[in-house]
């Protein structure tokens, strides 16, 4: 299975990060250049070429103005290469994000002294003036940046021609909405894909040849990028709805304020959007305000290179997605036919091969069969990735730890501003997430009908996730007092329900003012939404999040700890306690800094091309992580006490232990041993099935395993080679152990395992030897001998059987074998409890100061000091701590020294003659291992109970998520999703200002908007309009003049 690995990981934004989320900007590192090849797999951090170096962004204070708008606006101006963006004081009346391919040119304008103002001629013909408010070496130091930015970005200016026409609002202000009479054209563009243009447009395709207006292709019908809706009919009543007027009225914002990649948001631009967007303009609009639209510019291949590529492939993900094919909106007619679904499995398909590790989740069903309605395949596509990697982070991963987190402040937002229906609920022991669960992972999708889930769905994407929050408090307001008669989580649920099934009926049917009757409930939902909880902004959602993160990730840990020590098939003798301890040192030694990347080399897999290297998918789609080679020594490092180093420093003040991980191929061997399916990588099942056979073994087993690990080719002999490493194996143990007995145990093991494999080895492995006087050999002597008179050294020499008569013939080794070696593994816990809470960062100005202060660094910097002193007075020592000594006591005193000292005497073959036919006794378990287990059953019941009330609260929560994933699979119907079918030819006349009239009405709520600047400073930005710009001009091209 797969571990959480991502949430050890998981740091805090930088600044430019932020900012980039800001203005739905992506990283340069995630944008390929046009010479790089297209890449289907998803790489967060992109290395850069040799000689290529990240562009340096910049902020600066700026007044911004177009040409053809009197608003003039003060504000912050931010170099984000490639994207130059700019949001008002304000930060909502106006705000930008443009790419600079966009920027056909930019000059520098002739104004009075002491003003440093830019003129930026955009690709669609607006001309913006920047005025940079900030001292003079500044502004040139800006302006040098955007020369550099500018000039970084004229390849991709190419692709922007070819591009263009996949918007709709480029065909959209190609085409007259009328005709030179004012007679409305018969092919009007406006209604296309609507039950009414399709009535309206009948006779006039009559002989066209391919006899449907909406389809791609033909002379005058545009190549822009399509929906289902345009074939199959956009939810709702389009006359109802006013798609005409709303089109008309965009239409005119568009001529003013740039469309699509360099579109500037004013505040018009806020009124039409709450308002609702008009179905044809959805999807383009959609994608602009999320920055996904960078994303399928710059990689124009990738979809199609997914579907390509991965034709044919089935795994878990493809499996799952075809069993909710069918449950996703079945009610709309385009999921009613293999069309619609045919798209739907596509981009669901594609993105599971791009991120293997989520894979598929429900409610990415639902979620993208309504970007479908709007958008097409590739549009959605990258949605969906923007939607999963910054939009709602965490909402489909495998442990959905963003669904949970946002659960959690949820309810701390309701206890805050709605403290009576929180304690309510508390009291009749009803969850709120049973019902605001579906309405977060589907984005209202599946709760409300889609004329309205999709409006908000427009404000999420323009205005961030703090939607979803203003919009589930406002629910549970308008419903408050019906929920403080709820008792149950069933009639909770009822009544979520029966509430947005009349969400598009009044909401005061009997006053008598028509006008107050005509507001919905679904207008009262955005004024209580916006108005009364505006004070729900992105940094309370942020830090919200930041305080309940890290209790969220360690309910998660221990939850995927006990699934995945539940799931092993084969424990071995271990008993859930050492299997939980293994568990952890496993999940710390990926984590740990020290492992580093991965260095896995085996076939390349799904899951290997992740930015999570560790985690793999296998052939048939399950995700299991495995630790690779590197990632294994740190983790035998915290188990093993020779595969560490651990040097003891004293000095005058402090005395510490430094501890760093010991590399020798002895850890290689064992590494490839445990490898049992030859993947290149170890699972958990791995590691656990090794470490019993190591830690369990008696004197018999120790030896066995040990021989075989230096038999390469599994033969049953070692060869004069092996011998000589394997000794070179038993002295890295020893290397570390007081007095010379180990290294003469060693030189005894060479010289006997010579005399014995010359007398049992194969016979053609050795040529007859010549009578040597026992008395005065010596163990170099021996190798020489054996040198010139033997064979090859790879041929079979020493066989099991003959190297346990080796080992038994010497004390030490007899000793080590049968214990010393098996309680150098310990069993020891990692202090790795509540590891979140534990390791989360101080807030408020003493916790800020304690984190700047409290660093790794910074510990260093005081251990040299304190060494420095130390050293100066004579009180500085270092010393190894002993692999083997230390298993039973830390010290080893002078007295326990000499009596090991005479312990281990050396014995000849002839005297140990009679011990070799001696029964042998199996050893225990080590006795760290049992002292381990011991402190663990010994806890005390607070401590147990804590942990069950963890397990307990996480087994409830994804109880519920799974329930809520169920429930957003069953949709109900909504009589108002119908596709509209009037008799009625159009809209009547002057309905324009019926439209902002209704926006007027409701969207009061967010207070005036901002006029601008005024007075002397509007008049500068108007003349800066006007004025010329600096030295001669270029008559021709794409310039840069700064």
């Amino acid at each position: 299975m797969s571990l959480p690995l991502h949430l050890r990981s998981y740091r805090e934004k930088s600044k430019d990060e932020l900012s980039r989320d800001f203005f739905n900007a992506p990283s340069q590192s995630s944008l390929p250049g046009p010479s790089d090849p297209p890449s289907v797999v998803k790489l967060r951090e992109r290395p850069y070429k040799n000689g290529q170096e990240e562009l340096q962004g910049m902020d600066i204070n700026a007044v911004i103005s177009v040409e053809g708008k009197e608003e003039v606006y003060a504000g912050r101006l931010s170099l984000l290469p490639p994207f130059l963006c700019f949001i008002s004081l304000d930060r909502k009346s106006c705000r930008c994000t443009i790419p600079l391919y966009t920027i056909r040119r930019v000059e520098r304008l002739n104004s009075r002294a002491g003003v440093f103002a830019l003129s930026l001629a955009t690709w669609h013909g607006m001309r913006i003036i920047l005025q940079l408010t900030s001292l003079l070496p500044t502004a040139e130091h800006f302006a040098i940046l955007l020369r550099d930015a500018l000039k970084s970005q004229l390849s991709a200016m190419k692709q922007l021609k070819p591009f263009l026409p996949s918007m709709y609002s480029e065909y959209l202000l190609s085409s007259p909405v009328s005709t030179a009479a004012g007679v409305q054209s018969t092919s009007d563009h406006l209604l296309l894909g609507t039950e009414l243009g399709e009535k309206q447009t009948t006779t006039a395709v009559a002989h066209d040849g391919e006899g449907d207006l909406r389809g791609p292709g033909g002379e005058g019908k545009g190549i822009y990028q399509r929906g289902l809706g345009e074939h199959f009919g956009f939810p709702g009543d389009a006359r109802k709805m006013r798609e005409r007027s709303k089109m008309k009225l965009w239409r005119e914002y568009f001529m003013i304020h740039g469309r699509n990649l360099t579109l500037l948001r004013y505040p018009p631009f806020q009124r039409l959007l709450q308002v609702g967007l008009p179905s044809r303009l959805r999807g383009e609009l959609w994608e602009v305000m999320s920055g996904s639209v960078y994303l399928r510019f710059s990689n124009p291949e990738t979809y199609g290179l997914l579907l390509s590529q991965n034709a044919g492939k089935q795994s878990q993900s493809t499996d799952e997605i075809e069993k909710d094919l069918n449950r996703s909106l079945p009610e709309y007619k385009a999921y009613q036919a293999e069309e619609g679904l045919a798209r739907l499995r596509r981009v669901l398909v594609a993105y599971s091969f791009r991120n293997p590790e989520l894979g598929y989740c429900q409610a990415l069903n639902i979620v993208v069969a309504g970007l479908l309605i709007y958008m097409s395949e590739e549009q959605a596509f990258w949605l969906l990735e923007v939607l999963c990697d910054r939009i709602l982070p965490g909402y489909y991963s495998p442990s959905m730890e963003g669904t949970l987190l946002d659960q959690r402040v949820f309810e701390s937002l309701v206890h805050r501003c709605l403290p009576m229906i929180q304690e309510h609920f508390v009291s009749v022991d009803v969850q709120i997430s049973v019902a605001s669960l579906p309405w977060f992972l589907s984005l209202y999708i599946n709760s409300m009908p889609l004329i309205f889930a999709f409006r908000i769905v427009d404000c999420v994407l323009a205005m961030g996730v703090k939607v979803l929050f203003q919009i589930g408090l406002a629910v549970l307001k308008i419903n408050g007092e019906a929920l403080l008669e709820v008792t149950d989580d069933g009639m909770f649920i009822n009544l979520m329900r029966s509430y947005f099934a009349t969400i598009g009926d009044s909401a005061h049917p009997d006053h008598p003012d028509p006008r107050v009757r005509a507001i919905t409930n679904f207008q009262e939902l955005l004024v209580v939404a916006f108005r009364e909880f505006n004070v729900i902004t992105d940094d309370t959602i942020t830090a919200e999040r930041r305080r309940l993160r890290a209790i969220i990730s360690d309910e998660i840990e221990k939850f995927s700890k006990r699934a995945a020590v539940r799931n092993l098939k084969n424990i071995g003798r271990f008993n859930k306690e050492q299997i939980g301890i293994i568990y952890d040192h496993y999940f710390s030694a990926i984590c740990s800094p020290e492992a580093g990347p991965s260095t896995y080399t085996g076939n390349a897999l799904p899951g290997d091309q992740f930015d999570q290297p560790r985690i793999q998918v296998d052939a048939q789609g399950r995700v299991e992580t495995r630790i690779d080679h590197r990632t294994f020594r740190v983790f035998l490092s915290q188990l093993a006490t020779w595969a560490r180093e651990e040097t003891v420093t004293t000095n005058a003040f402090i005395q510490r232990t430094d501890r760093r991980v010991a590399d020798h191929e002895l850890i290689d061997r064992l590494f490839f041993a445990w490898d049992s399916q030859n993947q290149g990588t170890l699972s958990l099942q791995d590691v656990v099935l090794g470490l019993d056979r190591v830690m369990t073994a008696g004197l018999m087993e120790s030896i066995e395993w040990f021989f075989e690990l230096h038999d390469k080719d599994k033969d049953g002999y070692l060869t004069k080679d092996e011998v000589i490493q394997l000794s070179e194996s038993l002295l890295f143990i020893f290397r570390n152990e007081p007095g010379d007995i180990y290294l003469a145990a060693v030189s005894k093991f060479i010289l006997n395992a010579y005399d014995f494999g010359d007398a049992t080895a194969p016979e053609g492995s050795v040529d007859e030897k010549v009578p040597i006087n026992g008395d005065k050999e010596t163990a170099s002597g021996a190798r020489e001998r054996s040198n010139s008179s033997a064979g090859p050294h790879n041929l079979p020499y020493l066989n099991l059987a003959t190297f346990r008569m080796v080992v038994l013939a010497d004390e030490l080794l007899e000793n080590f074998f049968a214990s010393d070696l098996t309680a150098s593994f310990q069993l020891e816990q990692t202090g790795d409890e509540d590891y979140h809470q534990a390791h989360q960062r101080s807030e408020g100005l003493l916790g800020g100061l304690m984190n700047l202060v409290v660093t790794n660094e910074n510990k260093n910097r005081l251990n040299r000091l304190a060494d420095g002193f130390g050293a100066a007075l004579g009180k500085h020592a270092e010393w190894r701590k002993p692999s083997l000594s230390k298993t039973s006591d830390q010290t080893i005193s002078p007295s326990q020294s000499t009596d090991l000292r005479a312990r281990e005497s050396l014995l000849t073959p002839a005297q140990q003659a009679g011990q070799f036919q001696r029964q042998r006794s199996h050893s225990a378990v080590s006795t760290t291992s049992t002292k381990t287990v011991d402190s663990t059953e010994t806890a005390t019941p607070d401590e147990k109970r804590s942990l069950a009330q963890v397990e307990a609260r996480y087994r409830e929560e994804s109880e519920m998520v799974k329930a809520a994933q169920e429930a957003v699979m069953h949709r109900p119907n909504f009589a108002i999703d119908a596709i509209g079918d009037s008799d009625d030819e159009g809209e009547p006349e002057g309905d324009d200002e019926g439209v902002m009239d209704e926006v007027e009405a409701f969207l009061k709520a967010h207070g005036a908007d901002d006029e601008g600047l005024k007075g002397e400073q509007k008049k500068v930005a108007n003349d800066l309009l006007t004025a010329e710009p600096m030295g001669k001009k270029k008559p021709t091209g794409d310039l840069v003049d700064l």
